[in-house]
């Protein structure tokens, strides 16, 4: 019933942007946490960033400052937007609703050259 669907990953440049999107049915974004994790290969499952209900939204270390999570309520779907990407953000990324066991399918971003 509940199910996340990521996209927008692929092969990019260092320096370069993408922007992943996460579109939710079952539940609705706008009353939920929603989170995005990302797991590099050999590496353990990594926090990104989070927004909550209320709109306020928290960051890695390791992006913040380059990346921004965001959400369209009407469209029922959560964003991260990339910037200034560098090869250390290769990686599955994952969205996952707040408080649950709900994770999406994984999107696969790639930064080399």
């Amino acid at each position: 019933q509940v199910q996340l669907v990521e996209s927008g990953g692929g092969l990019v440049q260092p320096g370069g942007s993408l922007r992943l999107s996460c579109a939710a049915s079952g539940i609705r974004a706008s009353i939920n946490a929603m989170v995005w994790y990302r797991q590099a290969p050999g590496k353990q499952r990594e926090w990104v960033a989070q927004i909550n209900n209320a709109d306020v939204t928290a960051y890695a270390d390791s992006v913040k400052g380059r990346f921004a999570i965001s959400r369209d309520n009407a469209k029922n779907t959560v964003y991260l937007q990339m910037n200034n990407l560098e090869p250390e953000d290769t990686a599955v990324y994952y969205c996952k609703v707040g408080g649950s066991l709900w994770w999406g399918q994984g999107t696969q971003v790639t930064v080399s050259s």
